[in-house]
């Protein structure tokens, strides 16, 4: 089942159930699928180009709960975790962070990186394996560990 199936479903599913909030979020996501599939001309996305809106949707949620944190907006911190709670419904299951350090070490030493001038090199060669399954933030980080 594609993703945009799994959207029409639980949009009908949340429409029964009259569950304003999590109506709301699906029809954000099916919106963000269908313009970029019009973006790049296609009828439909495959599996890769569907991660890449779902975290695309999940990053932008992340930034916005860290400047409402930061601006006191309580009433908006909540309503954008719920929102990154139903968008994280969508993505396939996380990678620990172990597993994350794991294949970071395999890269590494597939692209015989050894100092930080390696770093885009690494980054470019881990996150094709990891899209949609982990944080890129998280990344980032564990790469940055490993070079230093």
């Amino acid at each position: 089942m594609s993703l945009l199936e799994r959207l029409n479903s639980d949009m009908k599913q949340a429409m029964k159930n009259k569950d304003k909030e999590r109506l709301s979020v699906i029809r954000m996501l099916k919106a963000a699928v269908q313009n970029e599939a019009i973006r790049l001309g296609k009828d439909g996305l495959t599996n890769d180009e569907e991660l890449t809106v779902l975290s695309r949707e999940v990053k932008q949620r992340k930034d916005s709960l860290q400047e409402f944190k930061n601006a006191g907006r309580s009433d908006l911190v909540e309503k954008v975790q719920n929102e990154l709670a139903y968008v994280n419904a969508y993505l396939p299951e996380q990678l620990s962070e172990d597993e994350v350090r794991k294949i970071v070490r395999q890269t590494i030493e597939e692209v015989h990186a050894g100092s930080k001038a390696d770093f885009g090199k690494v980054m470019g060669a881990v996150m094709p394996k990891v899209k949609g399954k982990a944080d890129g933030t998280v990344v980032r980080n564990i790469v940055q560990q490993q070079l230093s």
